[in-house]
């Protein structure tokens, strides 16, 4: 009889030698000339218990969650027939994968229902401390247990417990072994080098992962998908806009560049595209581009060309018409609730100060930008201004219109500032977006194509 135990990050496999066949045959085994002992990545827990038993092998599991350790725990949702399709999709993969919805269309409520189905002990992973205080509200709240948290000046361990990716991948080899089943939140920054060791050195059989944006640009996806499982469901915007998210609307405005900024933004421009043409170079992914800023490393004329670039994409997202445009747009929409996005810190100071709005970037503090956003929701504030802060990870207040002035131009980004003003309202009313461009630059190039 085999005997598996969690180890450091690995599922350790006594009764095995050195030359058994199942050290050959079983994927993901190896065997450790150190420990003298066979192991698997303990990720691929469940997928070595399978097939184990398919070999008909007697196994003594010491990592699987014992009866004694199940949960009994129920929660008060009603979950949309959306919510309970998507439930049903990761059961049937077999406990893993990842669900895709929009936000504001209650990813969270689907993870509770997971949590109360399996009564295992559970991790849920999220990427930022706003979301470390809001899953751990919402859990002790719908359970009324005591849940646990790793991250925010705590290191608190309970049969639930929430904790940041960072702290996640720290605490991994010590607690990998605890949970049968591991939430990751925002499962795409999985696909980031630095934080893949915390799926890999968990053994939790039961793996779900939500997202409202799964592809990733650079295809990293593919490791998350590894690590957690395939897509297993999707429901877009508009599959669910009108019934169970608000009626939307996307209006583009388009901009002139002011006679310097069109000369400054062409003399740049033009830089960039000259080295690549002289460096017979092509720029069309994510990929191409990190090449090119290593390139630059050793290659003055690439660093050369990397600057240019950046002055140029400066002048089309934060071009003097965007700033007129906005003003109009606030005065249009004075009795609403307006989010407004930049991709530059300095244009939100300068938005903030010519409009007096209340500005949250990366250098305000968590207690003001709590403040703000509690103001926003109360509604003593009724439009607030950022750069890329507010595009996942926070609980946004509801509003209405969004203004987008700057960004990536990525889908993801795009559908993540969608999503902002996208819950439903208590009038039926429907949820705006503008997106200002400035005409006859990259930014209208990068929008015609997302379109």
């Amino acid at each position: 009889m085999l005997t598996l135990r969690y180890e450091d990050g690995t599922i350790r496999i006594d009764g095995l030698e050195a030359d058994d066949d199942a050290v050959e045959s079983v994927p993901g085994v190896a065997w450790d000339d150190r420990g003298l002992v066979a192991r698997a990545p303990a990720h691929r827990y469940a997928a070595l218990r399978d097939a184990l038993a398919d070999r008909g092998v007697a196994v003594d599991d010491r990592v699987a969650t014992p009866d004694a350790d199940r949960l009994s725990l129920s929660h008060a949702y009603d979950l949309r027939p959306y919510q309970a399709e998507a439930v049903a999709a990761w059961r049937d993969a077999g406990d893993r994968g990842v669900i895709q919805l929009p936000t504001g269309a209650g990813k969270t409520v689907v993870a509770m229902d997971v949590v109360a189905e399996l009564g295992v002990p559970t991790l849920v992973v999220v990427p930022t401390i706003d979301l470390l205080d809001q899953w751990r509200r919402e859990l002790e709240t719908e359970f009324g247990v005591a849940v646990g948290q790793f991250g925010g000046g705590e290191q608190a361990q309970e049969p639930i417990t929430v904790s940041t990716y960072d702290s996640a991948y720290l605490r991994a080899e010590d607690v990998g072994g605890d949970f049968g089943l591991v939430v990751f939140d925002e499962v795409h920054h999985l696909g980031g080098e630095g934080y893949r060791d915390a799926a890999r050195l968990v053994a939790a059989p039961a793996r779900l992962g939500l997202t409202a944006t799964f592809e990733r640009p650079d295809g990293a996806h593919e490791v998350v998908a590894d690590l957690v499982g395939p897509k297993v469901y999707e429901a877009a915007v508009d599959d669910l806009a009108g019934e169970h998210l608000a009626d939307y609307e996307v209006r583009r405005i388009e901009v002139e560049l002011g006679p310097a900024e069109r000369d400054a933004y062409e003399a740049a421009q033009g830089t960039f595209v000259d080295y690549l043409k002289r460096s017979n170079l092509s720029v069309r992914s994510g990929s191409d581009y990190r090449k090119l800023v290593m390139r630059s490393g050793t290659d003055p004329k690439a660093r050369e060309a990397l600057l240019a670039k950046q002055r140029a994409r400066r002048i089309m997202m934060n071009a003097d018409a965007k700033v007129d445009t906005l003003g109009r747009l606030l005065d249009r929409h004075r009795d609403d609730r307006v989010i407004v996005f930049t991709a530059h810190t300095d244009l939100v100071y300068r938005l903030s100060e010519r409009y007096l709005l209340p500005a949250i970037t990366s250098e305000t503090g968590a207690a003001e930008r709590r403040e703000i956003l509690q103001r926003f929701r109360d509604g003593t504030y009724s439009r607030v201004v950022t750069a890329n802060v507010l595009d996942e990870g926070v609980d946004v207040p509801d509003a209405n219109v969004a203004v987008v002035l700057a960004g990536s131009g990525s889908e993801r980004e795009f559908t993540q500032r969608l999503g902002r003003i996208l819950r439903p309202k208590a009038d039926g009313g429907r949820a705006l977006l503008y997106e200002v461009v400035s005409e006859e630059t990259a930014e209208e190039r990068v929008a015609d194509r997302r379109r």
